[in-house]
């Protein structure tokens, strides 16, 4: 029997997440659909990716030194990420978020430890005004003490994280990939995984989606929504247009059918926005047809959602 290896902690646990191929909920004459499962992350979510990335490098540049605290406003995935990494590496960490997100969420950043502060939707949905409003808040309160403001949606640092999700995936499959797509909110993972199958095959197509009721990607306006992490309301300022092919806008109510299909019909428990990845990967694999391979990432998992009504009560 081999030995088995011990992480030092556990940040060790952060990706080489499977990937699983559909089968009951891809038609006959579709290119094959693989998943790779970010759930698989210590916190459930491919986030914990882009969080190790915004702390490590910014320990390595000196930006951010023991004693410091962390800021960041999230609608809850990055929290719970980063309240986790800051938890293991013994950060204080002030996280802004909203009701509008899962409650599992707010309570999973608060069980790491974090500083909590809501800021509160009327409408208990996303909406344009609420992710600047956020930002707003965290922004002061990181220029009130001695803190390092990841400050997400800027921070290119997560693109660093993110590419390590296309390295796995050349690895990992024994074949060309023809297209990924990915639901974009900070357009990290897009971005990181599209560097990465770029630079192995230019010829990848690589397609971002939104919510088609906020698709200011695809040249609509902002709109609300309740996919949690996506659709900010702008063009996220590290969507590089040179890096994807297309964008589009795939209807809510489609996606929140999907989830609950991908878990009754192919066992893959996750949430609205990776539901959303999976619809935009049938597309495009109905277009592409037998013979080719398109790759999406079940994002984060179902857990995270069984307070709402994405799934039956």
């Amino acid at each position: 029997m081999s030995a088995t290896a011990i992480n030092s902690n556990a940040l060790g646990a952060i990706g080489n997440t499977p990937v699983v191929r559909l089968n009951k909920l891809v038609p006959n004459g579709y290119a094959e659909v693989l998943v790779k499962l970010e759930y698989s992350n210590p916190t459930g979510s491919y986030k914990d990716r882009m969080a190790l990335a915004m702390i490590e490098e910014a320990e390595k540049r000196g930006d951010l030194k023991p004693g410091m605290s962390v800021v960041e406003y999230t609608g809850g995935s990055t929290g719970s990420s980063l309240a986790f990494i800051c938890a293991v590496k013994g950060y204080r960490f002030h996280v802004v978020s909203s009701n509008a997100f899962a409650t599992e969420k707010l309570q999973t950043m608060k069980a790491f430890g974090a500083e909590l502060l809501i800021v509160h939707s009327d409408s208990g949905v996303t909406t344009p005004a609420l992710i600047p409003r956020m930002m707003d808040k965290a922004a002061e309160l990181a220029a009130a003490g001695d803190c390092y403001y990841t400050n997400q949606i800027y921070n290119a640092d997560i693109i660093t994280g993110y590419r390590a999700i296309g390295k796995e995936l050349l690895q990992q499959l024994d074949r060309p990939i023809d297209a990924f797509c990915g639901s974009v909110g900070t357009a990290g993972m897009l971005m990181g995984v599209a560097t990465e199958l770029k630079s192995a095959n230019p010829d990848v197509k690589i397609v971002a989606l939104e919510p088609a009721s906020t698709a200011v990607i695809s040249g609509g306006s902002p709109g609300s929504h309740e996919v949690e992490g996506i659709g900010i309301g702008m063009v996220p300022p590290l969507l590089d247009q040179n890096l994807f092919d297309e964008a589009r806008g795939i209807e809510e109510p489609e996606a929140r059918q999907m989830a609950r299909l991908l878990a009754e019909e192919e066992g893959i428990f996750a949430g609205t926005s990776s539901a959303m990845n999976v619809v935009g990967a049938l597309q495009l694999a109905g277009e592409l047809g037998t013979g080719k391979t398109v790759v999406t990432v079940a994002v984060d998992t179902g857990l995270k959602y069984l307070a709402s009504d994405l799934y039956p009560q």
